[in-house]
Parts: C-alpha cells; structure tokens; sequence
C-alpha cells in the first residue's frame, strides 16, 4: 500500500478522537485522525508524526495523520489500512492457496466479516484488527474495551461449527517486535475470547508490517501468545 502527498509534521494536541493540532512548515493546521482509538502512547506532545495532504481542496481539513515516529520506530496509525494490507497479502502469499473469491464485508449471522475468500475445497472468513499499541516490544489488542471484538470473535467460533473456515488476523502495524498478545490488562473478555477461539478451531495469526512515512505491507509472521 502506498500514500501519496506524505508530509512530515509535528503533532501539538489532540483535543478529540477525530482531530489533532499539528504543526507543518511552521504553520499550526488541524489534521483528520484516521484512529479513533486512543494511541496515547504515540500522540505525544512534539512527536514526529506523518501527514497526507487531501486533493479535495472543499474538505474541512487539509490532512490525514496516518503515521507517527515512537522513538526510533516507525508506526503506522491508519485504522482503514489494515485491511487494505491484509487484502495484497491474502492475493500475493499463497497462505490459503488457490483464491477463486475474494469479497469484503461479508455478512455472516449477526457479524458483518472484513472478508469472505473461497478456494476450490475451503469456504473462508476473516475478521482484520490493526494493531498499533506497543510495549518493550510486545505488541498488544486492544488498547481499548471492545464488545464489538468479542462478538466477531464468537461469531467467528460459530462459523466454525457450521463448516467454514474461520481466522483472525492482527496486522501489527510496526515492524520489528518480539510478540503479539491480548491485552488482558484492558479487555480480559477480550482474551478469553481469543483463547476459546483458537481451542475451537479458529485460526488467529499476526503479521507484522514494514512501514515507511509512505508505503505499509505485510511483512512476515508474529509469535502469538494467547
């Protein structure tokens, strides 16, 4: 995946989900946040962070924040991107062979899934959860409670049970990391959703990602500790 009109910037503030004060070229500017989770970890006062200025000049604001340096680590921060990677990866990998079908936000019971695949033998859904909290190394979902994860994660059990393949995957939106967890400090239903999960037969991986200031993809397979 690749942006265009990448600018670098300085964040100042973030006064709510939607919005943060930056700073470009010397000029204070308000930036759309394509995060509404709270990656209070990552909007620190004069962080560096990356900037993608809009071609529609009638929007209300000029930019996208979608990346941001953490220390020396670069992260992407684009809620919407996960899934785009996720899709290059599921073509060009080969993981679930032969793809006849590929179709996004696919309706299953209650749960609407990120993707629906089909091969010749193997009817598939996948559930896509972008990952941006990071600790010492070992990256964590969510960094917020996420009743919304749970169901997806149960209705996944029960796609299962009626015969389909089911998976979850976390696209660590960083490279370079030790691990992958739940965050059980923050959501332990949330982990022992995933847990159950796992023991019913649902595949849950992670990918970690290269990213630069302008481009995110998939790069190579997480340990994932349940």
């Amino acid at each position: 995946m690749i942006y265009k009109n990448i600018y670098t910037a300085k964040f100042l503030s973030r006064p709510n989900r939607f919005i943060a004060h930056i700073e470009i070229d010397g000029k204070e500017e308000i930036a759309h946040v394509k995060n509404t989770g709270r990656c209070k970890e990552l909007l620190v006062e004069n962080a560096t962070v990356f900037v993608q200025k809009s071609d529609n000049p009638n929007r209300k604001t000029q930019y996208d924040l979608i990346g941001v340096l953490k220390g020396e680590k670069m992260i992407n921060m684009d809620s919407q991107i996960p899934n785009k990677v996720f899709g290059e990866w599921a073509q060009d990998s080969g993981f679930f062979g032969s793809l006849k079908l590929i179709k996004t936000e696919k309706t299953y019971g209650s749960s609407r899934f990120d993707y629906y695949l089909e091969t010749e033998k193997d009817k598939i859904f996948v559930e896509v959860k972008g990952v941006t909290l990071e600790k010492d190394g070992v990256v964590l979902f969510p960094d917020a409670p996420t009743e919304r994860g749970v169901k997806h994660i149960n209705e996944l059990c029960q796609c299962v049970k009626d015969g389909y393949k089911a998976y979850i995957f976390f696209i660590i939106q960083m490279d370079d990391v030790k691990y992958f967890t739940p965050n059980r400090e923050t959501h332990p239903a949330f982990a022992d959703a995933l847990r159950a999960a796992s023991q019913s037969g649902v595949g849950v991986y992670a990918l970690s990602c290269k990213v630069t200031a302008n481009s995110i993809v998939a790069d190579k397979f997480v340990e994932v500790k349940l």
